[in-house]
């Protein structure tokens, strides 16, 4: 099950949360979030909600051998093992067989092996609970049960964002429903299925119309569409996952971090990655990049460490080239940014179309199939100079008014919505501050606006089958 779909929005979600509002004690809402979490899971993976369950429970062994033993680096050490062990399994066994077979020669069968979804994000988290307990940033935890919501709870269970223990563990004994903050959660739930639904969806059938054409079909007009709607759908999609679980964490009494800060209004590489992901970042950064010592040991070894995790996050990402490309790219111009601090001395303007040309060019590699189909969209994007009437008529099939005017959305999106309102509200109250009506029509449209666009939402749901969920791979 996943969040933009009618099965969610208009069963799952109201029945679980007006059981969690009718059921008394913190206790017992917990018990409900786990059971509502696992069948969740269960409904599309139900082979593997047992693993799942598996990996929370072998992690909270560990958590507590490691918090009373004194071979502590040992246990961890195993435990990172297993918890690796099992990402190698399921998700890169197929990719290491089969590089090596076109590698050696050989021809090893390749097993056919279903990828767990969200498999990457709940052992990311259960991983930075052991070893936040191993360097004893947070007190073991003597319930499975809050272990097994922690790791398992359906809000950011399949597509992030990756929640460390410490942030949220207050919020398994003490957390209270708050009108103010339901209301917000439901909004920023909306919002994001806004976003998913009527945006991503839109410029992803784009993006697919144009990787998936033949290479005679492509000039640099459709070359640049295509980038450019992958790259918002890619952008609006994460978000607006990102948003629908900070919504839905805020209804139910927790409160998640920002995964994603406004990227595409970065002017550096350096940057984007400090909006971008924001929780996987902090992530590598903290269990990855600082343990290989960060950049306290020059330069040199600064770079080197940067790209050992742009490496593995790129890998994260899928078992693929592309995706290891992409990480190394990014990896590229963030130690090149390091050694030779460029964007510091050109104009703000020039800087800002650095990055974000930067930042298009790696997610064309991010979504092609293969390296060669990459480097051919890429070619394109700056040698495609060709407007006969068959290439020029893909191009205008492609600019339809619906995805012209979400792709204009999607630009005026890229900018902070307080920016937005606060310009709006400085138009309203321009002329003077006597007149009384004005803040009531904003109160009344901040409500009405959030109902019209959960059913433009449903309705879009109900009639489009077109709905992609690009977290298969993670």
């Amino acid at each position: 099950m996943v969040f933009s779909s009618i099965e969610f929005v208009c069963a799952f979600l109201p029945v679980v949360f007006l059981l969690y509002c009718l059921i008394p004690g913190i206790y017992f809402k917990n018990i409900l979030l786990i059971i509502a979490s696992l069948l969740f899971y269960a409904y599309g993976e139900p082979a593997y909600v047992l693993l799942m369950a598996g990996s929370a429970f072998v992690n909270y062994i560990f958590a507590m051998v490691i918090a009373n033993s004194k071979k502590k680096k040992m246990y961890l050490f195993l435990n990172v093992t297993i918890n690796i062990g099992l990402l190698i399994y399921f998700k890169y066994i197929a990719f290491f067989i089969g590089t090596w077979n076109y590698i050696s020669g050989q021809h090893l069968n390749i097993p056919y092996i279903k990828l767990p979804v969200g498999i990457s994000f709940f052992t990311f988290q259960a991983l930075s609970y052991v070893i936040d307990v191993y360097y004893e940033k947070i007190k073991v935890q003597k319930s499975f049960g809050k272990v097994l919501l922690y790791i398992s709870f359906f809000p950011q269970l399949i597509a992030g964002p990756i929640i460390k223990y410490r942030d949220i563990n207050d919020s398994f004994v003490n957390r209270k429903m708050d009108i103010n903050q339901v209301s917000a959660g439901i909004k920023r739930f909306i919002c994001g299925l806004g976003k998913k639904v009527l945006i991503a969806n839109t410029l992803g059938q784009t993006a697919d119309a144009v990787f998936s054409a033949a290479k005679s079909d492509i000039n640099i007009l459709s070359a640049w569409i295509g980038a450019i709607s992958y790259m918002m759908q890619i952008y609006y999609d994460f978000s607006g996952y990102s948003d629908m679980a900070i919504g839905l964490g805020k209804m139910f009494g927790f409160e998640f971090q920002e995964n994603f800060k406004y990227p595409y209004g970065a002017a550096s590489i350096k940057e984007f990655w400090q909006r971008w992901h924001i929780s996987l970042s902090g992530w590598f950064k903290e269990y990855l990049y600082i343990p290989l010592g960060g950049n306290r040991k020059g330069k040199v070894y600064t770079g080197i460490n940067k790209f050992i995790v742009f490496f593995c996050t790129g890998f994260w990402h899928g078992a693929n080239w592309t995706f290891i490309i992409w990480g190394l790219y990014h990896g590229f111009f963030s130690v090149l940014e390091e050694f030779i601090p460029f964007v510091k001395r050109i104009p703000k303007v020039l800087a800002y179309i650095y990055t974000m040309v930067v930042v298009c060019i790696g997610f064309v590699v991010f979504r092609a199939d293969s390296i060669a189909n990459a480097l051919y969209m890429i070619s394109q994007m700056f040698t495609g100079i060709s407007f006969d009437n068959y290439k020029m008529s893909f191009v205008t099939s492609q600019l339809n008014p619906w995805s012209v005017t979400m792709l204009s959305a999607a630009f005026v999106g890229m900018a902070p919505v307080k920016i937005i309102k606060d310009k709006i509200q400085n138009i309203l109250y321009k002329e003077t501050g006597y007149i009384t009506w004005k803040p009531l029509v904003i109160s009344s449209f901040s409500y009405i606006a959030p109902v019209l666009l959960l059913l433009w939402c449903i309705i879009r749901l109900s009639g489009n089958t077109y709905n992609p969920f690009i977290y298969f791979r993670f």
